[in-house]
């Protein structure tokens, strides 16, 4: 599987496609006009090992709801997700059985290499 989930309206999203210049065999989702679905979710997390390294907690609502302050779980991380698109880290890249999930330099060189082979 070769695949994307981005949001079209994030400029760092924006500037990364671009970067990664994908061939055409890589699928874009945008996560806020197409939710993930449960059973994408589980996919990724089997390739990231965790929830938690799903999650961002760079989320607005993460602040607005104070989750900080609270001990969460790994459902509690799936569960977040599932229920908005902005939970998730991004850009999550797949590409057939590797995962790179967010935006730093070094995670966004580590895609490039693995796509350009």
């Amino acid at each position: 599987m070769k695949k994307v989930y981005y949001l079209s309206t994030c400029d760092t999203c924006k500037r990364i496609l671009n970067e990664l210049k994908l061939p055409g065999s890589f699928e874009l989702q945008d996560i806020k006009s197409e939710k993930i679905s449960a059973e994408q979710l589980t996919q990724m997390h089997k390739l990231s090992g965790s929830y938690e390294s799903l999650f961002s907690k760079r989320a607005m609502l993460y602040k607005e709801r104070e989750l900080k302050n609270k001990e969460l779980s790994e459902d509690d991380y799936r569960n977040l997700i599932l229920e908005h698109y902005t939970f998730l880290k991004r850009p999550v890249i797949i590409n057939e059985d590797r995962i790179f999930i967010g935006n730093s330099k070094k995670t966004v060189a580590q895609a490039k290499d693995s796509i350009n082979g």
